[in-house]
C-alpha cells in the first residue's frame, strides 16, 4: 500500500476542523489478557507470560532434555518423579558388581530422567494503540467528547500497568500518529486536547498506520504485547488505492488479524443510526465489538479476555 500522509496535529491547522473537550473520565474495566505462551524477560503489570528468569510465580514443572543445563531446579517435582523407582533402583544398585557403578550412602536415588525444571510466569507490559475516527461520520462533537473521555480512562488504566500507549487519529483523507507510544499520561492529555474533528473517514489509512506503528514497536521491543483499540463507526469512505473504501479497509483488517495482533473495536455510532459496520470490521479483525457503554460495564473484562 501507499504510505499514509500526515495531517496537521492541531485543529487550528486543519481547515474546517473543530476542537472538542475531553468528556467525563471514568474507571474503565481492566483490559487483562490471558496467559501468553512466549517466554519473555521484560516486566509489566497487566499480561501474564512465561519467563526464564528465576523470578515470578512457580506454576508447574517440565522435563529437561538431555544436554540442557538446569538453572532453576524444581526439587519437589524431581523428588516426585524419582519416588516410584526407589525400590527397584536400590535392588539394582545392590546387585551390581562394578564398584565404579555402585552407589554408597545415598538416601535417595535420582537419575537424569527425573530432573524437572520450574516453569514461572510474571506480568509483562503491553503496547496499547488507540485508533480514533475523528470524522463527522461519528455524529456530532459531543460524541467526540465522550470518545476522548473513554480514551483518557483507558490511558490511565494502561499507565498504571506500565503499558506503552500510542494514539492515531484519522480524518479527511489522512491519518496521523498524534501520540507516539509513550508511558506519559500528561503527553496523552495534550494530544487529546488537539484532536481536530471533521471531514471524511479514511479508515484504511488509520488501520495501515496502526499496523506500521505496531510492527516498528515489536522490532524495537520484541517482548511487548500489542493491543489495538479502534474507536469508530466502521464507515470508511476514503481509499488509499483503486479498491472501494470498505473492501480496502476490510483487507487491511484481515492482514492485521493474520498477524495475530489482538484488537478490540468500540462502536462509536449512535444505536439509532447503527448499520452494523463496526461489527463487520470487528469480524475481519477477529475481535470483539463493544459499545461505548460497555467500557463501564461489569462484563468488559470477560468480553475482552475472550476476544483476545
Amino acid at each position: 500500500m501507499q504510505s499514509v500522509p500526515q495531517v496537521p496535529q492541531t485543529a487550528q491547522d486543519t481547515p474546517g476542523g473543530k476542537n472538542t473537550e475531553v468528556g467525563s473520565v471514568f474507571n474503565a474495566r481492566k483490559l487483562n489478557t490471558p496467559l501468553d505462551k512466549l517466554t519473555r524477560n521484560t516486566a509489566g503489570r497487566r499480561s501474564t507470560t512465561r519467563t526464564e528468569r528465576k523470578r515470578g510465580h512457580y506454576i508447574m514443572s517440565r522435563m529437561v532434555p538431555m544436554g540442557e543445563k538446569v538453572s532453576d531446579l524444581a526439587f519437589d517435582a524431581t523428588l516426585r518423579a524419582a519416588a516410584p523407582f526407589q525400590r527397584t533402583r536400590r535392588a539394582r544398585n545392590e546387585q551390581t558388581e562394578d564398584p565404579k557403578s555402585k552407589i554408597h550412602d545415598r538416601a535417595f536415588l535420582i537419575e537424569r530422567p527425573d530432573i524437572r525444571k520450574k516453569v514461572r510466569v510474571k506480568r509483562v507490559s503491553n503496547l496499547v494503540v488507540f485508533v480514533v475516527d475523528a470524522s463527522w461520520s461519528m455524529a456530532v462533537a459531543e460524541r467526540m467528547a465522550a470518545t476522548k473521555g473513554a480514551i483518557m480512562s483507558l490511558l490511565t488504566d494502561a499507565y498504571q500497568r506500565r503499558d506503552r500507549v500510542g494514539l492515531i487519529v484519522f480524518q479527511k483523507n489522512m491519518a496521523t500518529l498524534v501520540l507516539p507510544p509513550t508511558g506519559s499520561v500528561e503527553l496523552a492529555k495534550t494530544a487529546l486536547s488537539n484532536i481536530p474533528v471533521g471531514g471524511k473517514t479514511p479508515l484504511t489509512a488509520g488501520l495501515a498506520l496502526a499496523h506500521r506503528v505496531i510492527t516498528r514497536e515489536k522490532l524495537a521491543h520484541p517482548e511487548i504485547l500489542p493491543l489495538l483499540i479502534i474507536l469508530t463507526d466502521g464507515a470508511g469512505n476514503v481509499s488509499m488505492s483503486h479498491l472501494p473504501p470498505m473492501l480496502e479497509a476490510h483487507r487491511m483488517a484481515d492482514m492485521i488479524a493474520e498477524e495475530k495482533i489482538r484488537s478490540v473495536v468500540i462502536n462509536m455510532e449512535h444505536a439509532a443510526f447503527d448499520q452494523g459496520l463496526a461489527k463487520k470490521l470487528a469480524d475481519h479483525l477477529e475481535c470483539a465489538c463493544l459499545s461505548i457503554s460497555d467500557l463501564r460495564a461489569e462484563s468488559l473484562y470477560r468480553v475482552v479476555k475472550t476476544a483476545l
